[in-house]
């Protein structure tokens, strides 16, 4: 073992230091492979809500204000036609028919305020 003093001034004030020689080891560690492990992941957000329909009636999916009705008592509507737009949020939402079918009623009009599940068109 080689010592070596080294004298270093701090502050104004002498100290001698020592350091020893020392040849650096390596430890080498073996392990087997191991899969990753997956982390948990965040929850899916919510899926975007859908026109609720009983068999006569297509209802608000959400809180808005209907800004337009595409349809009117008489008119036949495809699955997948639009009805009315339905601002929710400063979102426009399109609300479709979710089956083929005849309107009977429409229930809301353009610029009114909407509950969750209010009844927008009866089909006949």
């Amino acid at each position: 073992m080689n010592v070596s003093p080294v004298s270093v001034s701090v502050n104004g004030k002498s100290y001698s230091v020592e350091f020893e020689d020392s040849t650096p080891s390596v430890a080498a560690l073996r392990s087997e492979p191991v899969a990753p492990v997956a982390k948990k992941s965040a929850p899916l957000p919510a899926a975007a809500p859908v026109a609720a329909a009983s068999a006569d009636t297509l209802t608000a999916p959400m809180p808005g204000t209907i800004l337009d009705i595409t349809v009117k008592p008489g008119d036949s509507v495809a699955a997948g036609q639009t009805i009315c737009a339905l601002e929710a949020m400063k979102m426009k939402n399109i609300i479709k028919s979710p089956r083929a079918g005849t309107v009977a009623c429409v229930e809301v009009t353009a610029g009114q305020k909407v509950p969750f599940g209010a009844v927008i068109i009866r089909f006949a």
